[in-house]
């Protein structure tokens, strides 16, 4: 089966290329983005050796659904969809940080609490609460954007605003579209019988000085997902909670011994893996938008990007 590892592509007007873990996006005169998610898999700040099928289809028909069903309350930077595994929007400059929201105590979060840490961020953390409790209301712990390879790091309000980072007076905005964003995907995902747990998002400035949300939201790759059935009785009982997301790669990885550390080897990935991987991406899919979800052609997987691309910039207004 075709996945798509890297692409090499070279479309008229193009001047640069950034390829991020996942993501690889093409600059275009300066104006637009061409965003092309990949079937690559990273956990722990690492790329793992194998593509997942249809993990990039998957990512970007996630995106693009949530990036609709949010623009009445926070604009983002969406523009087109022209190919399955394709976004196409308006060059912005990212801020440099991730605004990480977190409605319940999980994955990070609870390692740090288990590690006997009670602030997170800058950010308190009750006392007495056990991992996938909820929180008294959801908290906001960003972390930097890292460069490719290097980790990205927790990190506090106040030192984002005394390094410079971000503006006080943009800071703001970013924590109020954070937190109507978070709320949205809460009442979204309530509908489909899941619980939003956390999530990250990402913002950027246009060339005339507004910000909106870029990259991706609520896909398996940058949220959390509990099924909100059973949800009570299983944290009354201590037991794990039913998930959506990719923290079974994450557990799958821990258990084998890998946590991105230097010296860890990352653990074989047979062919079973990457198919049960993929069919958990799959579900996660189907579980979340509430439609079947459809297999794109992969036979030619990127003559069909390409074409679709060109078509698009030659089409375009």
């Amino acid at each position: 089966m075709n996945t798509i590892n890297e692409t090499n592509f070279h479309f008229p007007g193009q001047k640069e290329v950034y390829k991020g873990k996942v993501r690889e996006v093409y600059n275009i005169n300066d104006e637009l983005l061409v965003m092309i998610a990949s079937d690559r898999l990273s956990a722990f700040d690492v790329i793992l050796p194998r593509q997942i099928p249809f993990k990039g289809q998957i990512l970007n028909q996630i995106a693009t659904k949530m990036m609709n069903d949010t623009a009445d309350i926070v604009p983002n930077w969406l523009a087109a969809n022209p190919d399955e595994n394709v976004a196409v929007g308006h060059l912005c400059k990212p801020f440099k940080v991730e605004m990480v929201i977190r409605g319940y105590m999980s994955g990070h979060a609870a390692r740090e609490y288990a590690a006997g840490k009670r602030t997170l961020c800058g950010v308190a953390m009750p006392e007495g609460m056990k991992e996938n409790d909820q929180f008294p209301k959801p908290i906001i712990t960003p972390s930097t954007k890292a460069a490719n390879g290097e980790h990205d790091e927790d990190i506090s309000r106040e030192d984002i605003l005394a390094k410079g980072i971000v503006s006080e007076e943009d800071y703001v905005v970013l924590e109020d579209y954070t937190r109507k964003l978070f709320q949205r995907g809460t009442e979204l995902a309530a509908k489909r019988g899941l619980i939003l747990v956390d999530t990250k998002y990402e913002f950027g400035k246009t060339k005339d000085g507004k910000i909106v949300l870029i990259d991706e939201i609520h896909t398996p790759d940058s949220s959390r997902y509990f099924y909100a059935d059973g949800y009570a009785e299983r944290q009354e009982k201590g037991e794990k909670q039913k998930q959506l997301s990719k923290e079974f790669v994450r557990q799958w990885l821990i258990e084998n011994g890998f946590q991105g550390k230097d010296g860890q080897e990352i653990p074989e990935m047979t062919d079973e893996k990457v198919n049960e991987i993929s069919n958990r991406y799959i579900e996660l899919y189907e579980q979340i938008i509430g439609e079947n979800f459809v297999k794109a052609n992969t036979e030619n997987v990127l003559t069909r990007i390409e074409k679709n691309i060109l078509n698009y910039l030659h089409e375009r207004p």
